[in-house]
């Protein structure tokens, strides 16, 4: 019966602290507080440092000049959400949280477990560059601009209406990122990748995944590009006005299907009507830097639109 003590208290909403609550959901307990980080300068771009050891993390940008970050730290019990540590600096612009737990994996029952974790809630200026680690769990990043690197060991990755240079690796976990401007580039090894937008420098990589590509009208290419699948099929969508030298390879048991009106086209499926095993290469419009597709098992779809 002691542990339904909690409970009570927390569904009357009890306030520790500023800034800090404690809220039950099925059977965890959790404790929430909330880190503000002013830019004082105007103009001034932050540099913010994300870390959590295990949770999800989510940035979305505000029009204030600040930087707002809303811990949400969730375990079994007070006990177990009490060995996670929140340690905060700011230094000027540089600004970085780092999310620690102390304790251990606990066991509940036949084949169950219960670990500790820390979800990240960050609003910052649209302007904002950005590095994000979670040991085990999701990242999402919204409408922001910067230099953008977003890394997790075990969950997705989307990314929405952002520019600047961005990174997203996960070691096990699909991408999405949707309206994309600048330097892209995602590397999964286990999941499915979903680009659209208007790269200048295009590189996806995954180990095991399809790829769906959805370039939009502008986007010009501003080095080669690299999009390659070990098991996948590749799926690209193209501006009618777009300039590449393509090459797609879809390795030895895959096939190649191009609606494209390629220049110089060899191999198979350049006649936009077969669907045939082979490489295919080709001119399209004023040709220029190199667009490369390639997987191990799987069929390579190009269209325009």
């Amino acid at each position: 019966m002691a542990k339904l003590l909690p409970v009570t208290i927390l569904s009357a909403g009890v306030l520790l602290g500023s800034g800090c609550r404690l809220d039950v959901d099925g059977q965890a307990y959790i404790e929430r507080e909330q880190k503000r980080f002013p830019i004082e300068a105007a103009g001034t771009i932050a540099d913010l440092d994300l870390k959590t050891f295990s949770g999800r993390i989510e940035v979305i940008s505000w029009d204030r000049p600040e930087v707002l970050v809303e811990i949400e730290k969730r375990g079994e019990d007070k006990e177990a959400v009490s060995k996670i540590a929140v340690t905060s600096e700011q230094k000027g612009s540089k600004i970085s949280i780092d999310v620690r737990h102390s304790g251990r994996t606990t066991f509940v029952g036949i084949g169950r477990f219960t670990s500790p974790s820390a979800r990240l809630i960050v609003s910052v200026p649209r302007k904002c560059n950005i590095v994000a680690r979670s040991g085990d769990g999701s990242i999402a990043l919204e409408r922001v601009e910067g230099q953008l690197d977003l890394r997790t060991d075990d969950g997705s990755i989307r990314v929405v209406e952002s520019r600047g240079q961005l990174l997203a690796e996960s070691r096990d976990g699909s991408m999405t990122l949707d309206d994309v401007t600048g330097h892209v580039e995602a590397r999964t090894n286990d999941g499915s990748v979903r680009v659209s937008g208007t790269p200048g420098v295009l590189k996806v990589r995954t180990g095991d995944g399809s790829v769906s590509l959805r370039i939009r009208d502008g986007a010009v290419m501003t080095d080669d590009w690299m999009v390659t699948t070990g098991d996948g099929s590749v799926t690209v969508e193209l501006p009618k006005d777009f300039s590449a030298m393509i090459e797609a390879d879809p390795g030895s048991d895959g096939r190649v299907r191009s609606e494209l009106v390629l220049t110089n086209a060899t191999g198979a499926g350049a006649d936009g009507k077969r669907r045939e095993r082979g490489a295919m290469s080709g001119q399209l419009g004023a040709g220029g830097k190199r667009f490369t597709l390639r997987t191990g098992d799987g069929t390579i779809r190009l269209t325009n639109y």
